[in-house]
This record gives C-alpha cells, structure tokens and sequence, in this order.
C-alpha cells in the first residue's frame, strides 16, 4: 500500500475527530459518572449592629413622656348676637316660616335643635341661658426633674385654665403652668404630689448630633395615648419663618397633631429636641417635622423654673442679610454679618452710635454670620448688660460698646396698647384681614408671621415676613395701633387703608379694604 502523504490540517482535523470521538465514548461508556457545577456567591452584607432595635430606650424613657390635657372656658354665645360664627343666617326668619324647619343648627332634635326651651331656635321671648362651655386641646411632654417639673410647648398651653397630666400608667395628675415664652414655643408646668418621685429625663447635646443620626419621637398623637416612632435627623439650622430665633431640627420621625411638646431622644435617651411643628399639605406626617434644639430648649427652661419668664436683651435694630452685591459695595471680604437698618425710635443700639447701613461683623469678638445668628445671639445676653458690637463702617472695622435693653418691655407696650383701644380681637391676629402679627424686635412695626392664602392681603401680596411700618401714613407699633388706625379710617367713611409694608429693603404700599366687624 503506498504512503498516503497528508498534509498537517488535515492531521489536525484527524486528531480533533479522534479526541472528541474518545470523549465521547467516555461519556457514553459511563467513565465519568459525576459532575460538579460551579457558581459565583450571593452577595452577603454583613450589619454591623446585631439585633437592633429601639426597645431598650424607649422602655427607659417612656415613663417621663406624658400627655397633657388642657381646658380652657369658653363663654357660650347669646343667641341674639348677630355676629356669633355658629349663629344661624335664618334665626331671624318668622318661627312659622316654611324655610326655618330646613335649617337646624347644631343637633337636630337635641341641644341646639328647634324648639328646644332655653337653646337658639327656641319660642320667641325666651332667651338662650348662657354657660360656660369647656374646650379641650391634647399636647404631649416630659418630666425633667424627679419633683414634677415639666416641658411642653406654649401653643399646647396658650389660654388654657386647667391642665392635666396624663402618665404613661394612665394616672392623672393636676398641674400648674410655671411659665411660658412664645417666642420659642416653650412652656413648664408642675405636678405637685405628695410622696411621688417622677421618672424624669435630660437635654443632651444636640451640637453632636450629625444629619443622619437616628431620633425616637415618643408622645401622644391624636389623643391616641403614648406613642413611638423613629427615623433621622433629616437636617439642621431650619428657619420655618416661626420667629427671629428659628434654629430647628427636622426629623423625619412620624410626628402627627398631638405630638407637639413632646421628646426627640436619640439613642442614649436624651433629648436633643422638642417636638413643635410639621410640615403638611393635608395635616398628618409627611416626614417634615421640626424639633427645638435641646441646647435653646435648656436654657429657655431654666429660666421659666427659676423666673416664671425669659429675660432677653434688645440690641433695637433692623437688620437684613449682607448678599454679594452689598459686601461688594461695601468692601466686605465675604457675605458674613448683618446690615443694619435704624427705627426711628431710640434704641440701644441708636444710642451707642451704631448707624444705618452699618454691618454687624462681631459680638463680642465672636463672628456673625447672618440676621439669624445675631438675634440669637443678643438674646443670649441679660437686659442692661454691656457687650462689644463690632461694625463695618466707611472700609473699616470698629467696635462699639452697646448697653442692652429688655425686650420683653415690647411685649407690655405693645399689651398695654392693645388693651387702651378696647378691641376684643385676638392680640395676635387682625380680625377680618387674615394675617396673624407680632411685634418687631425693634418695635418699630408688625411683622407679618401668618396670611390666609384665601384673604385680601394674600390677594394684594402681603407675604410672611413683610413688616408693616404704618397704615394711612400713621407709624404702627402694635396691635393696638394698626386696630385705632382701622377705626379712624372707616370713621372717615374710607372703604380701605393704605398699608405701607417693608421687607428688607424694600418699601411698598399695599391698599386692603377695611373689613366690617
């Protein structure tokens, strides 16, 4: 047989037939009889907290946290008063009227209803007997002291007669009300029980707590009786416009009506915050809630358990953010500080020589970034006492020796005007307008705190934050004054005032139509 010379692809192609031809006999004549698969790991995290929970905090703590009961007197209104909210529009229709059937107010066929002796609806001649009806409003708080002393938040207590503390055992305790201060929605009040020690609970230090760190919120939502949830700290240094010394925590902790005045504890259990507000569209959590941060809450609360007050010192300026353009115009390095607008009136500050347009660098040699940071910080000092104000005047730095006044003396001017006009409205609110005010730190006008998104003065663009300066060229300084003001105008047969309004600044007039009680 002659040699077959073959070329070396087709060796290659034989030896390949040949090895798969073996392989496949191997499978085929059961050589290999098992077969191991190999696949990559899960992925596996390891926590680094095992068995994490909130129990054991919220066992130790939940002993302090109360729920406070308040109750205030309302006077029940006279059926003749025209001008009573719940009054019927056809109280005075003729009682055989066919229409008057159709329209019961209150509980038809009980009190209230038509027909009922000595309740509105009633015969003709006999008069609706005047009580004194109880309104009750729930808060929540907490024990910081082992003999009863209490905190909760100002608007929790505002107008009430009595309060009731409510214990996490369901014993109720009477209490009195201590002190409050409304510029920083804080309030203490004291249950005095004989042979009773109170499990109580203290500030930490909120400085620590970094944005991210958890937070349990424990109080009494709804009414609903004491109550856990936990989440963040969402954020720090908020300013939700509540007053000149915002500075809040916002957690998103569910915090719902009821929680306010309440405990935000981290896990040590201390509290580094005071429950006071949300952020809500439809009034229940959306995981925006604000905290007082403990280090304001503690030092308010030593004051109301020693004074029944807070003494404040007033520096009596107006005072707005340094933006880019006003340090560029006056040759300030940076945005840091407080420009300073004068009132009219004399003021600490006036006095001492600080001048319009001047910027507030320092207090007592401690920089000042902002508006903000300068009203806390000023209010941080007792009335009558002497600090270092360092200004920014002509390119160039001076420090000028300010003696303090007492703020609070604002707040008696502006009640005691308030009370000279005889107006029953709320000193807080201008009845008819929709706007809720307060007096500037200066007092040298209203700051406009609250408008109502369906009221004229929302219409006219009044805005939260807008000062109002005078209304028909008459300078208002209170409550009081903006009331005699409306009074005067509609007396002259005017059908609106002229409101001249300051927001930084900027001066404008606004014309709001007067409204009829």
């Amino acid at each position: 047989m002659p040699d077959v010379k073959q070329s070396p692809k087709r060796n290659r192609m034989l030896v390949a037939a040949l090895a798969a031809g073996v392989a496949g006999s191997a499978f085929a004549g059961g050589v290999m009889t098992s077969t191991t698969s190999s696949h990559a790991e899960p992925v596996q995290v390891t926590s680094p907290v095992q068995s994490f929970g909130f129990a054991d905090v919220v066992e130790r703590v939940s002993p302090a946290v109360v729920s406070v009961r308040v109750k205030e007197k309302m006077a029940a209104a006279a059926a003749d008063r025209g001008d009573d909210d719940q009054a019927s529009p056809f109280d005075n229709l003729p009682d055989d009227h066919p229409l008057k059937r159709f329209f019961e107010f209150g509980n038809p066929g009980g009190p209230g209803a038509q027909g009922m002796p000595g309740q509105r609806g009633g015969p003709r001649g006999m008069q609706p007997r005047r009580e004194n009806r109880q309104a009750t409003a729930q808060g929540s708080g907490f024990f910081i002291s082992d003999d009863g002393y209490l905190v909760t938040n100002n608007h929790v207590v505002d107008g009430g007669e009595n309060f009731t503390v409510v214990m996490d055992d369901g014993k109720e305790y009477d209490a009195k009300l201590i002190g409050t201060d409304k510029r920083t929605d804080l309030a203490v009040l004291k249950v005095d029980a004989k042979n009773q020690k109170f499990t109580y609970v203290e500030f930490g230090d909120d400085s620590k707590a970094r944005t991210g760190d958890w937070v349990v919120a424990v109080g009494n939502p709804f009414g609903l009786g004491g109550s856990v949830t936990a989440g963040i700290i969402s954020a720090r240094g908020r300013d939700i416009g509540a007053g000149p010394y915002d500075d809040f925590l916002q957690i998103d902790a569910a915090v719902n009506r009821g929680n306010s005045g309440g405990p935000a504890f981290n896990l040590e259990g201390k509290v580094i915050g005071v429950n006071t507000a949300i952020f809500s569209p439809s009034g229940g959590n959306v995981g925006i809630a604000f905290a007082i941060p403990a280090s304001t809450a503690k030092n308010v609360v030593q004051s109301l358990r020693e004074k029944g007050s807070v003494q404040r010192g007033w520096l009596g300026v107006q005072i707005a953010s340094v933006t880019d353009d006003i340090s560029e115009a006056v040759g300030l390095a940076n945005e840091d500080g407080a420009i300073v607008t004068l009132p009219e009136n004399s003021t600490p500050a006036s006095e001492a020589g600080i001048q319009t347009g001047d910027v507030i660098t320092a207090v007592n040699g401690e920089t000042i970034k902002g508006p903000k940071e300068l009203a806390r910080k000023v209010a941080e000092f007792a009335p009558n006492t002497s600090i270092d104000v360092t200004i920014w005047r002509d390119n160039a730095a001076q420090t000028i020796a300010v003696k303090l006044g007492n703020i609070a003396s604002l707040d008696e001017a502006a009640s005691a005007d308030a009370m000279s006009s005889g107006s029953p409205v709320d000193p807080s609110s201008l009845s008819g307008y929709g706007l809720t005010l307060t007096p500037s730190d200066d007092g040298s006008g209203l700051v406009v705190t609250e408008v109502d998104p369906s009221s004229p003065a929302s219409e006219k663009g009044v805005q939260t934050g807008d000062i109002i300066v005078s209304v028909n060229g008459k300078a208002v300084k209170s409550q009081g004054d903006v009331t005699k003001a409306l009074s005067d105008a509609d007396k002259s047969g005017r059908k609106a005032a002229l409101f001249q309004l300051k927001n930084g600044d900027q001066n404008r007039f606004v014309a709001l139509p007067i409204a009829k009680g």
